[in-house]
């Protein structure tokens, strides 16, 4: 198989773009539901406080990324693995629900195709090395929580830890860059917003963003190293202050709505898993003669 992705780059280039929609179904799945298990859990602490010592726990409903199936949010009809085929179920459909025909978002299948597009384009930068490998992985993972933080506000630590933890495994052998580098860029990562949020909360007595974008930071800091965080906080500062002023503008909601950084930070975390220090030479020293 190694041999055949090698010998052929269309070939590998069409296993990369079937397994990006693949897992941009299960991506859905993820967005969706992680959000939720995050409040059933909170609920369930906030339950556990109020009881009495000696009460039972009590019973929930099994609910993860895996149990109950899929289905339809307006009738609850179960999702067959045929209504289940990556873009190709939407289309047949016609964007409804096979039983209710209820409209189906056009979300879920462009998902997949993002998720099938920018693997392919990692996959194919990267060749068939261990580095594809992980740049595979980071960008599964950065699809997931831009999609929650956007919906949500929300980027939880059961992505954002792992994603850390994984950018100093991979550079125990120098994937990306040294593994000194990976650590320092870990702690700075943190630090770096950690010190904006309480500077900002001090002079204002507002929070100006959650601890999950420190973490997330922190994250691409461990992947990256310290070098390429100037980069990524300036470009994620003003990709969203454009994009923020644009939305408050056509939306009409005004300037003092909370926007979420998350989504910012993992397009600039994305556009330096491909480009590296090129990005950082167009930021900082603009586009050479």
């Amino acid at each position: 198989m190694i041999e055949l992705f090698l010998d052929s780059p269309a070939v590998f280039g069409g296993f990369l773009f079937v397994l990006g929609l693949l897992v941009g179904s299960f991506l859905n799945v993820v967005i969706h539901r992680i959000p939720k298990i995050m409040e059933q859990e909170f609920r369930q602490q906030c339950q556990l406080i109020d009881a009495p010592v000696d009460a039972p726990m009590p019973k929930v409903p099994t609910y993860n990324l895996i149990i109950p199936r899929s289905a339809c949010p307006g009738c609850g009809h179960a999702i067959s693995a045929l209504e289940n085929i990556p873009v190709i179920s939407y289309l047949v459909l016609r964007g409804r629900c096979k039983a209710c025909k209820t409209s189906i978002s056009p979300r879920y299948p462009l998902i997949e195709l993002l998720c099938a597009t920018l693997t392919t384009i990692v996959g194919l930068h990267f060749g068939v090395t261990i580095a594809a490998i992980a740049a595979i992985m980071l960008t599964w993972s950065l699809i997931s929580l831009v999609f929650i933080d956007a919906d949500t506000y929300l980027l939880p630590d059961s992505i954002t830890l792992p994603l850390l933890w994984l950018g100093l495994l991979f550079n125990l052998n120098n994937v990306f860059v040294p593994l000194d580098q990976a650590v320092i860029g870990a702690v700075a990562g943190y630090l770096a917003l950690w010190s904006v949020y309480w500077l900002f909360k001090l002079i204002t007595k507002k929070e100006g963003m959650g601890y999950g974008d420190f973490k997330l930071l922190a994250a691409l800091g461990a992947w990256f190293g310290w070098q390429a965080l100037p980069s990524i906080i300036l470009l994620s500062s003003i990709s969203g202050a454009v994009i923020g002023i644009a939305l408050a503008i056509l939306a009409k909601r005004g300037m003092g709505k909370p926007m979420p950084f998350g989504p910012y930070l993992g397009i600039a975390g994305w556009l330096t898993l491909l480009l590296g220090s090129s990005l950082q030479q167009l930021i900082f020293n603009g586009v050479p003669a």
